[in-house]
């Protein structure tokens, strides 16, 4: 009897034991967090959400920082912004100088983000033209390379830049060391009038089509007005010269007078590296058009022709074109008619 009760117990602890492992929770897995707590506040280190109390000179900086080294586009165009509404200010607000905002932010030329630019093109347009004349050759470096990006919205995006320049700096633009005969090689190659191409298809036919616009929907218009870059690069390096007006010491103060523009011997690159024909100095109309004749006026009056054909808006630029380069050489530097 009484070891029909115990083997009864027993029975029931072990029913008891089971019942307990069917109803337990599963062991928490090694890298678990406890997510169950509850904060009244989070501090974050080293920032701030209010701009109250900021020294006005440290924010520039910041935001000048900003726009160049954030990660995301919305912080770098916010930065952009914010800097070109300093410099718009009436007084502008640029505690760094001109110099100091091209240099940082001239990079973002090739920036991924189409609002970046955009918006670095506002900013570019608030500079005071008579400070950007000295940095022009940098300027230039940064438009050639964006010209030759991989990306045809980048490559777009570079002509609205250098139709700001040519229109803050036209003359500087075309004198200074390269900005002849790089720019122009930078310009007509996106168009695909290169003279080398020329050369080599002359037996075959001139291929004129550009070849950044194949296979896109607004390909007319991108081509159309990348001539129009084109022609007004062309307008400002054949403008004529302002006649400089009689004045009888003129003579002695060509000798005597302390020059008043920055590095006025630059054109004699005297300490700088040896140069070649694309990197010289064109500092006159008449170097430049004796330039632009023997290198270049074979091949771009021929891909103008072509363009001409096409008709619609393409035909209408290489029309412009053809009056540009009419009004600027006119019977042509070797007596040529154009």
């Amino acid at each position: 009897m009484g070891s029909s009760n115990r083997k009864k117990k027993e029975k029931r602890k072990d029913f008891q034991k089971a019942k307990l492992k069917v109803g337990k929770a599963k062991a928490a897995a090694a890298n678990f967090t406890d997510t169950s707590f509850k904060s009244k506040s989070i501090n974050v280190n080293q920032q701030t959400l209010s701009s109250e109390g900021i020294d006005p000179v440290e924010q520039f900086k910041q935001n000048l920082s900003l726009a160049v080294n954030a990660k995301a586009d919305t912080q770098r165009r916010d930065a952009l912004a914010y800097l070109t509404n300093q410099l718009s200010a009436n007084p502008p607000n640029n505690p760094v100088g001109t110099s100091g905002v091209l240099t940082k932010v001239l990079p973002l030329m090739s920036d991924g983000t189409a609002t970046v630019r955009t918006q670095l093109l506002k900013l570019f347009r608030t500079l005071p033209p008579a400070e950007v004349g000295p940095h022009v050759e940098k300027i230039l470096m940064y438009i050639r390379g964006g010209l030759a990006h991989l990306s045809k919205d980048i490559r777009n995006d570079t002509l609205g830049v250098l139709e700001w320049l040519l229109d803050v700096a036209g003359d500087e633009t075309v004198s200074c060391p390269g900005g002849w005969l790089k720019t122009l090689n930078s310009v007509s190659s996106i168009l695909g009038w290169n003279p080398s191409v020329g050369s080599a298809n002359s037996s075959q036919g001139w291929t004129f089509t550009s070849t950044v616009t194949l296979g896109t929907k607004k390909g007319p218009e991108v081509q159309a007005r990348q001539i129009q870059v084109l022609a007004k690069f062309l307008q400002t390096g054949f403008r004529p010269e302002a006649p400089v007006p009689y004045s009888p010491r003129a003579y002695w103060d060509n000798i005597y007078r302390l020059p008043e523009t920055p590095n006025p011997f630059a054109y004699l690159n005297l300490f700088g590296t040896p140069r070649d024909e694309d990197s010289e100095m064109y500092p006159d109309r008449i170097s430049r058009q004796r330039v632009f004749d023997t290198k270049w006026r074979t091949a771009i009056s021929t891909g103008m022709d072509g363009a001409k054909k096409e008709g619609g808006i393409i035909g209408r630029s290489a029309a412009a074109l053809d009056r540009a380069l009419k009004s600027g050489l006119g019977c042509g530097v070797l007596g040529q008619e154009v």
